[in-house]
């Protein structure tokens, strides 16, 4: 039993009982390397980390290796969920010296925290050209004991070349050259540029491994309804419908993992994120609101339906993720023999196999994935079965299925509460309400926010959650992630609180987080403790930049508080990441998003009359993904959007404003669409 014995994360609790004397990242273990001049090890990964559980097993756990770890190093644990801001400053670092990254993390410091050598897995012998993990050990020990002041130099060196990556693609711009940065040109060479990494046959950008590129397809999507550019809406759909039909989404259970390791979505990493789950949920929304298809409300409704089932706590808040492994294997929770689904299906067992692609020698390492290779209405059309009638038969069989899965061993849980993560899952939530109409994910979406209010939010709002205790300040993402997340709580309920609080939190990140510049943000909170840089986050990744994020959030909130200082700032951070938007959209998606968004302008609807919140309810159905609404019974001076706006009886009234302009009134959505 080590240090981590007393800590609240799933994954550093795994590691507890670890031959190795693991530290948590604090002032009693980087003392204690300064005491005894020794290297540290910072190790870092997450629950839900394939080969982060195989360096366990082949490594922590072993009494010999532990040994020398234990004898040369001063040895840190971390979960890169819990400490994003460590991760990010480590990463780089090692990308710094290797160019690649990844998880495992396993990177060496100096007694004072700064980095000078580093990987990712390392096998127990040498394999896959890789030395083995005891030999790192002794080769980085005997470096730093022999050759210590080479060592300390390169550690200088790469700690000042990660603060200097801090203004990497930033270029401030003149507000006069606004003009060539918010143009329709820029927006058709930003979706030129995403369609030059298509997959035109099975839907995605690049090669394996696939992730889902959510912004990337979101951008699509509205550069399509902005400009009607039929290429930008074949490729969104196309990705979106072959991850619904890949291996990636779980036809039986519901919900999406984390990547594909193929071309064809059919092989995932079996591990379910709460975040992939919430943005790939924003993009099947628009694409609903978009074509009307109803696949789309089906997936949006299960991948709901297993979050509520298995992700969510019964205090309100979304858990952080599902493991890959089960019983030791990975995927074994989900694949299927096709022996198996016999025995379940019985005679609607040869459709189904059909159907999903089951066979006897299996799709995947001897097993079977549930997939759609092909659609399922060709399928059953080529079997001579009747459409309806087959999806009817077939969703009876996968609920048979999910009955006869849930006897299995389930995966392990990480059930820690990340405040960042659940908002992203309450602006999900949001727009699923929009675009199904259903009002209950509504209140699921405000459940959830009134939880993180209360357990994450008194005080000073924390970055994760479990077991009673909340801690860590939060960071920029949750920050970014919540203001949003307040914002589109106020577009589908038309309850103006949510805008006061946005408003409020916005203004602590402009005071606390604000680089030196008045420009961008820092990742970390003013005063944060023991880091060697304090990072700016500007790539969207896995999930967005919280600086993209507040760069939003600053343009919507400057016209609803009539703000033009925020208006400004939102300008200038778009402006500042503008060529880095244009000529790498796929890294910077969120950003070219806002671009877009800035470009093409916005509609302000106001909504003032007895029935304004039903009006507000057939409003966000429609795609109108460049919109600030505002809805209220009565005439309200609080906000600029509503000031002056008058109801009629018995009509309610819809009022359009554009570009400093309001428009005529309106009293129906038909006479409304036709104005924008």
């Amino acid at each position: 039993m080590n240090k981590l014995i007393n800590e609240t994360s799933p994954y550093l609790l795994q590691h507890a009982n670890n031959p190795v004397n693991w530290y948590p990242w604090g002032h009693e273990a980087l003392q204690l390397a300064q005491q005894h001049d020794k290297p540290i090890l910072v190790s870092i990964g997450y629950s839900a980390c394939h080969w982060c559980h195989v360096m366990e097993r082949e490594s922590f756990e072993d009494e010999s290796t532990a040994s020398i770890m234990n004898e040369l190093f001063v040895n840190i644990k971390i979960d890169r969920e819990e400490r994003p801001d460590l991760d990010h400053i480590y990463m780089d670092a090692l990308q710094n010296m290797t160019g690649g990254g990844g998880w495992p993390l396993n990177v060496f410091l100096t007694p004072e925290g700064k980095p000078f050598y580093g990987g990712t897995y390392y096998p127990p012998r040498r394999a896959h050209n890789r030395p083995s993990w005891k030999e790192v050990l002794l080769a980085v020990a005997d470096g730093y004991q022999n050759k210590k002041n080479d060592v300390l130099a390169q550690a200088e060196n790469l700690t000042r070349q990660l603060a200097n990556a801090n203004n990497f693609g930033i270029a401030k711009t003149a507000e006069g050259d606004y003009g060539t940065i918010f143009s329709q040109e820029n927006l058709a060479t930003i979706a030129a540029n995403i369609l030059q990494q298509e997959d035109a046959e099975w839907g995605g950008f690049g090669r394996a491994p696939k992730f889902p590129q959510t912004f990337s397809v979101q951008f699509l999507l509205r550069h399509y309804h902005y400009s009607k550019h039929q290429p930008s809406l074949q490729q969104a759909l196309l990705s979106i419908n072959k991850m619904m039909q890949g291996g990636i989404y779980d036809h039986i259970g519901g919900g999406f993992a984390r990547y594909s390791t193929d071309t064809e979505w059919l092989a995932p990493h079996f591990e379910k994120m709460l975040y992939d789950n919430a943005l790939l949920i924003n993009i099947i929304c628009e694409a609903y609101q978009l074509t009307g298809d109803a696949r789309y409300a089906e997936v949006i409704e299960d991948t709901l339906a297993f979050l509520e089932r298995e992700m969510l706590s019964p205090e309100g808040g979304f858990y952080s993720a599902l493991d890959a492994d089960s019983e030791g294997e990975e995927g074994r929770f989900y694949v299927w023999g096709k022996q198996q689904i016999t025995g379940v299906l019985g005679p609607d067992a040869d459709l189904f196999c059909k159907v999903y692609n089951i066979t006897e020698k299996g799709n995947w390492e001897h097993s079977n994935i549930i997939w759609l290779k092909r659609p399922m209405e060709e399928v059953l059309l080529e079997a001579g079965v009747d459409a309806v009638l087959g999806a009817a038969i077939l969703k009876n069989c996968r609920e048979k299925l999910l009955a006869e899965r849930e006897k299995r061993v389930r995966p392990g849980l990480d059930d820690k509460i990340l405040t960042g993560w659940n908002a992203l899952m309450i602006t999900a939530c949001c727009k699923a309400a929009s675009a199904t109409g259903k009002l209950k994910y509504s209140q699921l979406a405000q459940d959830c926010m009134l939880f993180l209010e209360e357990q994450c939010g008194v005080g000073r709002w924390k970055h994760t959650y479990k077991n009673g205790v909340a801690k860590y300040p939060a960071f920029l993402d949750d920050c970014a992630y919540l203001i949003q997340a307040y914002i589109n709580l106020q577009e589908v309920t038309g309850n103006s609180t949510w805008l006061y609080k946005a408003k409020a939190l916005t203004e602590h990140v402009l005071q606390d987080f604000s680089d030196n510049e008045q420009l961008l943000f820092y990742y970390t909170p003013a005063g944060q403790e023991n880091l060697i840089v304090r990072k700016k986050e500007v790539y969207d990744g896995a999930t967005p930049s919280g600086n993209s994020v507040m760069a939003q959030n600053l343009h919507y909130l400057s016209i609803i508080f009539n703000n033009n200082q925020w208006l400004a700032r939102a300008q200038a951070m778009v402006a500042s990441l503008a060529q880095a938007s244009i000529k790498y959209p796929v890294s910077f998606g969120c950003w070219a998003s806002v671009l877009q968004n800035i470009t093409v302008g916005t509609n302000e609807i106001a909504i003032v009359g007895a029935d304004a919140q039903a009006v507000l309810q057939q409003l966000n159905s429609k795609y109108v993904p460049n919109k600030i609404v505002q809805a209220s019974a009565v005439p309200c001076e609080d906000f600029p959007l509503l000031a002056g706006k008058t109801a009629a009886v018995p009509d309610t009234l819809i009022y359009l404003c554009k570009n400093y302009a309001c428009l005529k009134p309106v009293s129906s959505l038909h006479q409304l669409a036709n104005l924008f």
